[in-house]
């Protein structure tokens, strides 16, 4: 099962590679990580997505827990929750057809062009995992990709409860 666990840290040299080493020492396989400070600057969220078991799981919350650094540590897929992930793809557009189709394509998931060379073009889209699965699925129908980067996973609680010190 694909799990989103939010934590909350001291923002500290050493902090990430603590919690990086807990999924390691169990052999368990991080899916995508993010980190970056809160309103606070003295404070860093680190978002974990990763598959697996709810013992295992478990398990690490409670190690990731104990940790000196760690105020908070969430497991937000338990929760109703907002998530995104920003998608950067180039994509070869040799010929007027391809670039109509890769703007179809790109206006019927939102995104956006962010740049555009004599053949190729750069794509922005922040969304969900899923759609970006499906834009990249539609994109290689139209246009061959020629570099991706994507951000990972971030989430965050719907509603009035918040992730805080």
């Amino acid at each position: 099962m694909r799990r989103i666990l939010a934590i909350l840290l001291e923002n500290e040299p050493g902090s990430l590679s603590r919690i990086v080493g807990l999924f390691s020492q169990r052999a368990y396989n991080i899916d995508s990580l993010t980190v970056g400070t809160t309103d606070d600057k003295t404070l860093s969220r680190i978002t974990i997505t990763t598959h697996g078991d709810d013992r295992v799981v478990e398990q690490i919350t409670k190690q990731v827990n104990k940790l000196v650094d760690v105020l908070k540590v969430f497991d937000l897929t338990e929760i109703n929750h907002i998530e995104r992930e920003l998608l950067m793809v180039k994509v070869f557009t040799r010929n007027e057809a391809m670039r109509a189709a890769v703007t179809r394509v790109s206006d019927v998931f939102g995104a956006a062009i962010v740049d555009m060379g004599k053949q190729s073009y750069t794509l922005q889209l922040a969304s969900s995992t899923d759609k970006i699965e499906s834009f990249l699925d539609m994109l290689r129908h139209e246009s061959d990709l020629i570099e991706l980067v994507r951000s990972g996973a971030v989430g965050i609680g719907r509603g009035d409860k918040a992730l805080k010190s």
